[in-house]
């Protein structure tokens, strides 16, 4: 199963929220010219921060269930889900940045085959 609770609740903390940031943070580091790896890493860890706002603001969070780890806030099976959504919308956006990147800054040696490809002039 993908979600918890709702849909809804999928859509708005992990595909709206989440892969907002994500999108943004893919096109920051291809802006900066940092590797893939590091993107995945930085997705590792927002990942954890949508695991919380949906424990937070969908799941009855209270002192109790943090105290006795009840819950899906520390599940595993959820925290990969969300992180494989956040992962593919940093990724989408870390190669449609860079293709944009290579095909304008170095116009005279690539050009663009697709939205997220280049190729030798």
């Amino acid at each position: 199963m993908i979600v918890e609770k709702s849909y809804i609740a999928f859509l708005i903390i992990t595909v709206l929220l989440g892969g907002g940031a994500a999108f943004f943070a893919g096109q920051a580091l291809a802006r900066g010219w940092k590797p893939m790896f590091k993107l995945m890493i930085y997705m590792m860890l927002l990942g954890f921060a949508v695991r919380f706002l949906h424990w937070g603001l969908f799941l009855d969070a209270t002192y109790q269930s943090w105290r006795d780890m009840q819950g899906t806030l520390l599940s595993v099976h959820y925290y990969i889900v969300d992180t494989l959504v956040l992962m593919i919308f940093a990724a989408f956006s870390y190669r449609l940045e860079r293709t944009r990147q290579m095909t304008t800054q170095y116009r005279w040696i690539y050009e663009r085959t697709s939205l997220l490809t280049w190729r030798k002039r």
